[in-house]
C-alpha cells in the first residue's frame, strides 16, 4: 500500500487524537466538547479559515491550494451512541452510557490528519472544506447542515465522504456507482381496544390478535408485494402489550424499520402498511395510530465520481484492494443528503478483523488510519491538480 510517507510520520499523533475523541463521546447535536477539541487541532494545523456552530456544533474548515480553482468537500461525522462500552481500554469511554461504536471518532481523525498533511503540502489547486459534521446517528446532521447552505456558502463542487467497514480485510476499500445504502424509515403503531378480565375476553376488545395479525402481514411485504429484484427490508424490533397475565390490556405497542433501495419500492412500502393496519384494525374493531417516519434517502454514489474514487484508491491500496462494484447494503448513512445535493461517492474503507459496528466491545482500529488519511490527501491532489 503506497500510505504517504508524511502521513506515516505524524500518525502516532494522530492515533493520540482518535483514542482521546473515544474517551469523551457525545450524542446528537450535542458535541461541545468533540467540537472544542476538534477546533483546536485544527487551529494548531494551521488551516486558513474555521467556521464554527454550523448544525449547532458542526464546522467547516478551509484550505487553499497554490492556485485558484473549484472547491471539493470532504465530510467526518463525529457523534457517538447511547450505548456502555465493555471492554476495559486505557482509552475507554468516560461517558457512562454513551461509545464511539461505530467509529466516527476514526472518521474524525482521519480528516484531521488530511488536514494536517494538506495544510503542509498544499499541492493541489483550489480550496479543500472540511466538513465536519454532528448528529448522523440520530437526527441527519448531514441534512441540517445542507438545509443551513453549508456547499452553497463555501462553493463546494464535489463532496466525498468514507466509513470505516471491521471484517473486511484491512486497506480494503468498497464503494459502487448508483444506490450504495439504502433509504430508512421508522414506525410506531398503537392498537387501541377496551380491555378488561382475561377471562371475559368476550366483553373486551383485545388489540392483541389485530397485531399480531399486523405484525405477520408487515413481514410479507417485501416477499409478496416488492418486486423480488428489487430489495426491501421491514424490521420487526418493537412490541408491547400488557403488564399482567390475567389482564387484557388496552392497548398495544408495536414499531419498526424499513429498508429500501429505490425511492418508488420505498413509496409502495409504506402504502402497503398503511393499508394493512387500516384493514386489519376494521376487521378486529380496534383504533389505530400509525406514525410512519421518513428518514434518510437512498445512498447514491454519482458514476463518473465513483470511477474516479475507485482510480483513486488503487494508487493508495493497489488495484486487487479496491471492489469497485460491491452489492448495495441495507444499513443507511445520512451523507445521502450531501450527495442529493452534490456530486460525489461514499466509499467503504475495511479495518481488518473485529467486534462488528454498534456492538459494546467494538473499537475502531488505528492502523487504517493512515490508509483512510492518504486516500483523502491523494484524492483531492487528483481532483484539484496543479498545472
Amino acid at each position: 500500500m503506497a500510505v504517504i510517507n508524511r502521513v506515516a510520520e505524524f500518525e502516532p499523533e494522530i492515533r493520540g487524537w482518535r483514542r482521546h475523541l473515544h474517551t469523551i463521546p457525545e450524542l446528537d447535536f450535542d458535541l461541545f466538547e468533540t467540537a472544542d477539541f476538534v477546533a483546536g487541532r485544527l487551529r494548531e494545523i494551521g488551516v486558513d479559515a474555521l467556521h464554527a456552530g454550523i448544525a449547532k456544533t458542526g464546522m467547516v474548515a478551509l484550505i487553499h491550494g497554490r492556485a485558484p480553482g473549484p472547491t471539493v468537500g470532504l465530510r467526518a461525522d463525529m457523534d457517538a451512541l447511547p450505548i456502555s462500552e465493555a471492554p476495559d481500554r486505557p482509552w475507554k469511554s468516560q461517558r457512562p452510557g454513551r461509545m464511539h461504536a461505530c467509529g466516527h471518532d476514526g472518521h474524525t481523525a482521519i480528516l484531521l490528519g488530511a488536514a494536517r498533511y494538506l495544510a503542509e503540502s498544499r499541492n493541489f489547486a483550489g480550496t479543500v472544506a472540511l466538513i465536519f459534521q454532528p448528529s448522523e446517528e440520530m437526527s441527519g446532521g448531514a441534512r441540517v447542515m445542507v438545509e443551513e447552505g453549508v456547499l452553497d456558502r463555501f462553493d463546494v463542487d464535489r463532496v466525498f465522504a468514507l466509513h470505516n467497514e471491521p471484517n473486511r480485510p484491512l486497506g480494503e476499500i468498497g464503494l459502487r456507482a448508483g444506490a450504495f445504502l439504502a433509504a430508512v424509515d421508522d414506525f410506531t403503531l398503537t392498537l387501541t381496544g377496551r380491555g378488561g378480565h382475561a377471562a371475559a375476553p368476550h366483553l373486551c376488545t383485545d388489540p392483541i390478535p389485530a397485531l399480531l395479525q399486523i405484525g405477520q402481514g408487515l413481514l410479507a411485504i417485501p416477499a409478496r408485494e416488492v418486486d423480488p429484484l428489487a430489495r426491501a427490508v421491514v424490521s420487526l424490533t418493537v412490541l408491547a402489550a400488557g403488564e399482567a397475565e390475567n389482564v387484557i390490556p388496552e392497548t398495544a405497542r408495536l414499531g419498526g424499520t424499513v429498508r429500501t433501495l429505490d425511492e418508488a419500492v420505498r413509496r409502495q412500502v409504506a402504502r402497503s402498511i398503511e393499508r394493512l393496519v387500516a384493514a386489519t384494525a376494521r376487521a378486529y374493531d380496534v383504533a389505530a395510530e400509525l406514525d410512519y417516519r421518513i428518514g434518510y434517502p437512498v445512498l447514491v454514489n454519482e458514476p463518473g465520481e465513483t470511477a474516479f474514487c475507485a482510480a483513486v484508491a488503487a494508487e493508495v491500496v493497489g488495484p486487487g484492494r479496491v471492489v469497485a462494484e460491491r452489492p448495495p447494503e441495507m444499513g443507511s448513512e445520512d451523507f445521502a443528503y450531501m450527495l442529493n445535493a452534490r456530486p460525489g461517492a461514499y466509499v467503504l474503507l475495511g479495518t481488518g478483523p473485529g467486534a462488528g459496528l454498534h456492538r459494546p466491545d467494538f473499537d475502531y482500529n488505528d492502523e487504517a488510519t493512515p490508509i483512510g488519511v492518504s486516500y483523502l490527501v491523494r484524492l483531492v491532489e487528483r481532483a484539484l491538480p496543479l498545472a
